[in-house]
């Protein structure tokens, strides 16, 4: 009486309730297929990060005494897809039932719950057993509002599950958000702190990724990958963030700078989205070292925040709105993506600076994604779902639940204001104010117009003249609009001119 067990590859928990315990007649199925490695085209250290990732899971189990069936990508029985490879795989083991934890991504959901209604044998959802909430919490918590605002489902949250409160239930500190605390511009002290991730080579398994024809871009760093294998390592990098980066996360957290590209980021999104590591852990690690005077309070509520709040949100958008989300514009952008998105070889020094660590690292912190490269998509006019598409792709810790609402929604506006109350749209004089990339830059960030003006000031401006009749009304733009209204007509032209040059040719940039 077998019964199969599917663990998807970002399903990386083993302290699951199915691993307390082993049972003879249980097999836990785990497979490489190139169903998931082409629905996008994706980095090459995504790839290779979460197929050794993979690889050493079930190594763990085997080594406790559970039974595991891997199908690796090269495996001359692989069918190379999900329900494929169960159907075969029912048969091998005269299968009388099957489970599967819930999937994070609606394709996948889709997939399996079509799949499992044809089954002649019993098949079950489990828990993920990972999130604070439920996958409808947010979307029962909002009710038939129009809008949905995540500071509210964030405090709501904060309040379920104690977070940061007194005794009297009420905010430690006496607010809810220190957001305001932390938009400081790094001078450069305190130094940025060594980066604590081993390197791991995978230069065997990336030789048989390639030789499985697997299509990627971006550097492997097949023989130094640097992303965690296991919720060992992961604990490692949590511990490690807590003790030297957190103190500082808060006040730089916005922070951008050519010379240090983690800053003070915990680069624990990775093991958290594949579930190495519990977010509860990861935000009571923070609020302990609060609690014991190692962290100051506005860098653990702004850590919490991004945890707690917006990875919760997010998900909650994203299975309310599935599957027309994915396809909404609201601004009716739909400029390709410039070639320099695959290359970094651009002459705006902070888009060369983004996008090349993106292509070189997978990874980018969340105001190099939303403010520099989501800021000039958005203000430039390019399609939201080819960004989807690419910031899908790239990034390593980027699963479709966190990234689609978060491109679409807080990056492109394109779902018309659901996720966000306003466009995430800056000049050159916000990049300035963050980081040093405007210093030896080709263009110049004071300038609007001519041909060595920042092309992100006249876009800027153009993207909220184009767009007045949608966005004038939003009391959060008043002022944008209040200073567009004070330049003369003739300047008001020029920038028009300008940004319609600049996005007929934007490869040249």
């Amino acid at each position: 009486m077998t019964t199969l067990r599917l663990i998807l590859g970002d399903q990386l928990n083993p302290c699951h309730s199915w691993f307390a315990s082993t049972d003879p007649d249980v097999v836990h199925v785990m497979m490489e297929i190139r169903q998931e490695t082409d629905y996008v085209r994706h980095h090459a250290q995504k790839i290779l990060a979460i197929f050794a990732a993979m690889r050493d899971f079930a190594a763990q189990l085997k080594a406790q005494g559970h039974r595991v069936r891997y199908v690796a990508i090269d495996d001359a029985s692989n069918r190379q897809s999900l329900t494929g490879n169960l159907d075969a795989l029912i048969v091998h083991y005269g299968a009388a039932a099957v489970e599967y934890q819930a999937p994070d991504e609606w394709r996948l959901d889709r997939i399996l719950a079509d799949w499992a209604k044809g089954l002649p044998i019993p098949c079950r959802m489990a828990d993920s057993e990972h999130f604070y909430t439920a996958r409808g919490e947010a979307a029962a918590f909002f009710g038939a509002r129009r809008q949905w605002r995540q500071e509210t489902f964030y405090r709501q949250l904060r309040r379920k599950h104690r977070v940061l409160l007194d005794d009297d239930g009420e905010p430690v500190g006496g607010r809810w958000n220190f957001d305001a605390d932390n938009r400081q511009r790094w001078p450069g002290d305190p130094p940025e702190p060594i980066d604590p991730r081993p390197a791991h080579d995978h230069s065997k398994l990336w030789q048989t990724i390639q030789k499985a024809s697997v299509d990627s871009f971006g550097q492997p760093q097949a023989d130094a990958l640097r992303w965690p294998r296991n919720r060992a390592e992961a604990l490692d990098l949590l511990q490690a963030f807590v003790e030297h980066a957190l103190p500082h996360f808060g006040a730089y957290q916005d922070a951008m700078n050519a010379r240090a590209r983690r800053l003070f980021h915990s680069l624990l999104s990775f093991a958290l989205n594949v579930k190495m590591l519990n977010p509860r852990e990861a935000v009571d690690a923070a609020v302990a070292a609060w609690r014991s005077g190692r962290a100051p309070l506005p860098a653990v509520e702004g850590f919490a925040r991004q945890i707690l709040g917006w990875r919760e949100y997010v998900r909650g958008v994203y299975w309310a709105q599935m599957p027309d989300y994915r396809n909404c514009n609201a601004l009716a952008h739909r400029l390709p993506l410039p070639r320099w998105f695959w290359d970094g070889d651009t002459g705006m020094q902070c888009l060369a600076h983004a996008i090349g660590q993106s292509l070189e690292d997978a990874y980018a912190h969340h105001i190099q994604r939303l403010m520099v490269i989501g800021n000039f998509g958005l203000i430039a006019g390019l399609s939201p779902q080819a960004l989807h598409e690419w910031y899908l792709g790239v990034y390593i810790d980027a699963f479709e639940w966190v990234e689609l609402p978060n491109t679409l929604g807080m990056s492109q506006f394109a779902d018309g204001g659901l996720l966000g109350s306003k466009p995430y749209a800056g000049s050159a004089a916000y990049i300035g104010r963050m980081s040093d990339y405007c210093a030896g830059c080709r263009y110049q960030p004071k300038q609007r117009v001519g041909p060595d003006a920042c092309p992100f000031n006249a876009l800027y401006w153009d993207f909220f003249q184009r767009h007045r009749e949608r966005l004038a009304a939003n009391p959060r733009l008043a002022l944008v609009y209040r200073q567009l209204d004070t330049l003369p007509e003739t300047e008001r032209a020029a920038i028009a001119a300008r940004a319609a040059a600049l996005q007929a040719n934007l490869d040249a940039l």
